[in-house]
């Protein structure tokens, strides 16, 4: 790990340190690839590459191709296609482009989180397998707040019936189990979490537990790092050794909770801190119009009249209020 460590960034595309990339999960993720001794991996939603990135350094060693699928590649990750041979740049929708890949030993999900795009993402992988073994399996956001609640790209490009309601631009909050204003933005989240068929944790859990033999871990760190494997699988006990610590850890369950707590408090605040900027530069306007306003001179002449020569409100309080700010 200490050779990937040195070009590692997981905040290169991530300025405001939400720790949103699975590469945050580097320490779990190159060692199961290397366990499972994967010579292809397929990535699903790579967007600006630091995943991919992390994947082509690793493969400068092993010697593994790497497919990238995203339907809007940034610009970073198109470079890296042209500047790396064992790169293959699918620019299509997940459900497309699995159907054109070939079987690899791993698959990296993490792409629309919603319970439908998983669960055919799911299936696809499965159907390349063509009922031999099913590579291993590694998935991102499996804990707050996608583990019980959808998140969708593109909301019309999922079945109406396979739907979540939505809340547009939707704020999410830990505990919070509809929407609450000030939250965590999020583009099309489902209106409530929890219940059947919602969320990726909830689409990872029905694929396995419906198939006799596999495992799945959950390390909950960094919005949730999912591993799944067939126990016959010749690399089953070193996969199990690297994550069995991990896997649902109590301790490190309590350490995401306070991380994203505090991600939403602080976006929360940032959020109210900004509309109280707002509201005060729309007052400090307000009083400056009123110290240009002869209406407003005429108001403090009257008042002075009748209040025998102190008005109720002068010139001098509306310049004290704004001094005040």
């Amino acid at each position: 790990m200490d050779r990937l460590a040195l070009n590692i960034d997981p905040y290169a595309n991530d300025p405001g340190h939400w720790g949103a990339s699975l590469v945050a999960n580097a320490e779990l993720l190159i060692p199961c690839l290397d366990a499972a001794g994967a010579r292809s991996v397929v990535e699903v939603g790579a967007y600006a590459g630091d995943v991919t990135s992390l994947l082509l350094e690793w493969a400068a060693g092993s010697g593994a191709r790497v497919w990238a699928i995203d339907p809007s590649p940034q610009d970073r990750l198109v470079k890296l296609a042209e500047e790396h041979s064992n790169l293959e740049l699918a620019r299509a929708p997940s459900l497309e482009a699995l159907k054109t890949i070939p079987p690899a030993d791993a698959v990296i999900i993490d792409g629309d989180h919603n319970y439908y795009t998983v669960s055919q993402e799911l299936r696809l992988i499965e159907a390349a397998a063509a009922g031999g073994p099913l590579p291993l399996l590694i998935f991102h956001d499996v804990t707050w707040p996608h583990a019980r609640r959808d998140d969708y790209f593109s909301p019309d490009v999922i079945p109406e019936d396979e739907r979540q309601p939505i809340v547009e631009g939707g704020g999410l909050y830990p505990g919070v189990e509809g929407i609450r204003p000030g939250g965590l933005p999020y583009h099309y989240p489902a209106a409530r979490e929890g219940g059947p068929r919602n969320g990726v944790l909830t689409a990872v859990e029905d694929f396995v537990n419906a198939r006799d033999g596999m495992q799945l871990a959950v390390v909950p760190a960094f919005f949730g790092f999912g591993v799944a494997w067939h126990r016959d699988a010749p690399y089953a006990d070193a996969i199990a050794a690297i994550v069995e610590d991990w896997d649902g850890n109590p301790l490190l369950e309590r350490l995401e909770a306070n991380r994203v707590l505090h991600l939403a408090s602080s976006h929360f605040q940032m959020v109210e801190a900004a509309k109280w900027q707002r509201r005060a530069a729309l007052k400090d306007e307000l009083l400056r119009e009123l110290l240009k306003s002869k209406s407003f001179s005429l108001a403090v002449a009257i008042s002075r009249l009748r209040q025998r020569g102190k008005p109720a409100y002068s010139k001098d309080d509306v310049r004290r209020a704004l001094e005040a700010d």
